[in-house]
C-alpha cells in the first residue's frame, strides 16, 4: 500500500488505510527473506490467528509485513509486536469503544 499510515517493529511492519467499509480487512505480505515456504506459511498462520483475536476498529485495510526475525520468534513475541504496532496505528478498539 503506497498510501496509509505505517509503523515498524523489528519483527513486523503494519500499514493501515481507511476503506470506508463497515468492517476491516487484513492482508499479509510475507517475503522469501523471512524463510522457506514452510516458515512463511507458519508466520502467516500465526499472524492470522493474532489479528483475528485483536479487536480491530471497523473501516481499515491493514497489511502486515513480517520481517526476518519473525521466523524465529515465538507466538507470544509475534503477538506482542502485532499489538504494539496496531495500537500505534490506532486501529484497535479501546475497552470503552466496544459495542455489547
Amino acid at each position: 500500500m503506497r498510501h496509509g499510515r505505517r509503523t515498524r517493529d523489528p519483527m513486523l511492519h503494519l500499514v493501515a488505510r481507511d476503506n470506508e467499509l463497515p468492517y476491516s480487512r487484513v492482508g499479509y505480505a510475507v517475503s522469501r527473506r523471512v524463510g522457506g515456504a514452510v516458515t512463511r506459511n507458519r508466520v502467516k498462520r500465526r499472524l492470522r490467528a493474532i489479528m483475528r483475536d485483536l479487536p480491530l476498529r471497523p473501516g481499515y485495510d491493514i497489511v502486515a509485513v513480517p520481517q526476518h526475525p519473525s521466523a524465529s520468534a515465538s507466538f507470544r513475541e509475534l503477538s506482542a509486536a502485532s499489538r504494539r504496532c496496531a495500537r500505534r496505528l490506532e486501529v484497535v478498539q479501546h475497552e470503552n469503544d466496544r459495542q455489547p
